[in-house]
């Protein structure tokens, strides 16, 4: 077991322990498409999505990562489109755990990939499992391929680790 002190712009002195190896040990209902790693190379959340974390997670996922440390880009998108909500609406819905997990999904995704296991496990797995309506009308409205039938709906889905781009 290894502790994680967390000291960003959104935590500080925040700590964890990870207790379950890198990318193993996953719930057997979570099952992502993608990595953080993959993630982060193919452009999501328009860049700007923890840019100041680069300590707290292997800098092996950084070397492709598409990031803008400036502002939130949604050229960086891999398909090119804003598909986020700002933090705002994410807090107002009550779908962050600021306690743990302040950015949202994503963090919690990298932090479980890591090995952090706890109680908000559950509620974010069940999150990432409802996605799954995105993916059937993808399936059902596009031909099998075409990447430019509902873009943003396609990055929506990599923001939450389901790759899009196979369907």
């Amino acid at each position: 077991m290894k502790k994680i002190v967390v000291n960003d712009k959104m935590q500080k002195g925040y700590t964890y322990i990870l207790s379950a190896a890198m990318g193993r040990g996953f719930d057997r209902e979570f099952r992502p498409d993608l990595t953080p790693k993959d993630m982060l190379a193919l452009g999501v959340f328009g860049g700007k999505y923890m840019t100041d974390c680069c300590k707290e997670f292997p800098a092996s996922w950084y070397k492709k990562a598409k990031l803008n440390s400036e502002r939130h880009d949604p050229k960086i998108n891999y398909f090119g489109v804003n598909a986020s909500q700002p933090l705002s609406v994410w807090r107002k819905k009550g779908w962050i755990n600021a306690k743990h997990d302040p950015r949202g999904w994503f963090q919690w995704y990298c932090r479980y990939y890591m090995g952090r296991r706890g109680p908000d496990d559950e509620r974010q797995i069940r999150r990432w499992a409802a996605m799954v309506r995105h993916v059937v009308q993808l399936k059902k409205g596009c031909r099998p391929g075409d990447l430019t039938c509902r873009r943003r709906q396609r990055q929506a889905l990599l923001h939450w680790a389901y790759d899009s781009r196979t369907l």
